[in-house]
């Protein structure tokens, strides 16, 4: 999980006496660096820059929400498989950190020229070095009559909560012989294998519910998607007859949804459905674009080398909000990420040198509760971009026990990972 070199421990030691050092001098302000969202990226940033720093500055997590509830996993508790508490975490082990604190308000502006972070709460926040980990928008005027209000009859459950315990309550209610529709999003996306691990827990969900005759169809705006060959394998293997997957060349064209009617339209048909789970297009958390951080993609771009965004030396940009080259749109990214950016801001603050940046993301899937897949990389600054340097990808055809095995590694990095988030 590491995203530093193995010299990191005399880096790190001389970043800590040098912070100390200054933040020690007669008459010398304490350096401030706040950081904007309570998901992996943020909370890993304000950990790491407390744990870094030895509390030597100002760390400031800006987070309205009490909780932090997980996307990756979440298809799990659909799939019966997790219970929903495992997927929520507090805040309590940060805010014993030694100079970090939590503002609990949401940020509302971004004043870039004058280092201010404008708080729900009235409360200007001044900062030397800004860390945003905002995560995503959703686009729902990317399928046509959907919208935040048609999200409570067809759930995209694309942000963890309460949707995604609507999504549960009514994949619980197909009936045998039922419909489920999937509208996949457009590239880029957080977690590009989410939808079609998704879909394998709603068919094991059916199976174990004795609902043999329920089926999902799958419109997809892409022509391939990540581990396709792996879901395929499983969805034919595992759910025969269960799950139908189109292509743009199959369906011709999402045209639009009908919450009222429960109804999607491709340019081929109309289908009433008895679920709708549509995920629209994504983009950088709105605070980012505010601030004139993101380009026309509607992410951000950034140094590959620190996550420094490239509009503004002062502020980072990390997680899904980032335009990370060859790294996917994954919790484990978004740890990676905000390491290297905790890192560089420190250097910033203290005028230290810093080291060449190092980055890694796996991601697990579950196709069945004893098989699950896995892709890996890592991944260095390369040129103006982040680029993969090596990479695993599951095997078809694989033996039961090493997916039973990666079942077990699956569940020991949730564990491990949300330690190193959350402390």
């Amino acid at each position: 999980m590491a995203t530093m070199r193995p010299d990191r421990r005399g880096v790190l030691a001389g970043l800590s006496a040098t912070l100390a050092s200054a933040s020690g001098a007669r008459g010398a302000r304490r350096r401030r660096l706040v950081v904007v969202g309570g998901g992996v990226g943020g909370a890993t940033a304000a950990r790491y820059a407390s744990i870094w720093g030895e509390g030597s500055l100002d760390v400031t997590l800006v987070e309205a929400a009490a909780s932090y509830t997980t996307c990756f996993f979440s298809n799990l508790y659909l799939g019966g498989l997790k219970p929903f508490g495992s997927l929520v975490h507090g805040y309590d082990a940060l805010t014993r950190r030694p100079g970090l604190r939590i503002a609990r308000a949401a940020a509302e502006h971004i004043d870039r020229e004058r280092k201010l972070v404008e708080l729900s709460d009235g409360m200007p926040l001044p900062y030397d070095r800004l860390i945003l980990s905002p995560g995503i928008d959703l686009d729902y005027a990317s399928v046509p009559g959907y919208s935040e209000a048609a999200a409570e009859v067809m759930p995209h459950a694309w942000k963890a909560g309460p949707q995604t315990r609507l999504l549960k309550s009514k994949l619980d209610a197909v009936p045998d012989g039922g419909l489920i529709v999937m509208i996949a999003p457009p590239n880029p996306y957080r977690c590009p294998p989410g939808p079609y691990e998704r879909v394998s827990m709603m068919a094991h969900a059916l199976r174990a519910a004795g609902k043999p005759k329920a089926r999902i169809i799958v419109l997809d705006p892409k022509d391939k998607f990540s581990k396709m060959a792996l879901f395929q394998e499983g969805w034919d293997g595992r759910y025969p007859g269960v799950v139908e997957w189109q292509d743009p060349t199959i369906h011709g064209g999402i045209k639009g949804v009908d919450p009222s009617a429960m109804t999607v339209t491709t340019d081929f048909e109309e289908r009433r459905a008895d679920l709708v789970n549509v995920i629209p297009a994504q983009r950088a958390g709105w605070i980012t674009r505010d601030a004139g951080l993101a380009n026309a993609t509607g992410y951000c771009p950034i140094d590959p080398s620190s996550m420094r965004s490239t509009f503004d030396p002062s502020v980072f940009v990390v997680g899904d909000a980032a335009i990370a080259g060859d790294m996917p749109k994954s919790g484990f990214a978004a740890n990676s990420q905000a390491k290297v950016a905790a890192l560089a801001a420190l250097a910033d603050l203290a005028g230290a040198p810093s080291f060449p940046a190092r980055y890694e993301s796996t991601c697990w899937s579950l196709i069945a509760p004893t098989d699950c897949v896995k892709v890996d990389g890592v991944y260095e600054a390369r040129g103006d971009m982040i680029k993969e340097v090596a990479g695993f990808v599951s095997d078809t055809g694989e033996p039961d026990e090493v997916r039973r095995r990666n079942v077990a590694e699956a569940d020991a990095w949730y564990a491990a990972m949300t330690a190193d988030v959350f402390g």
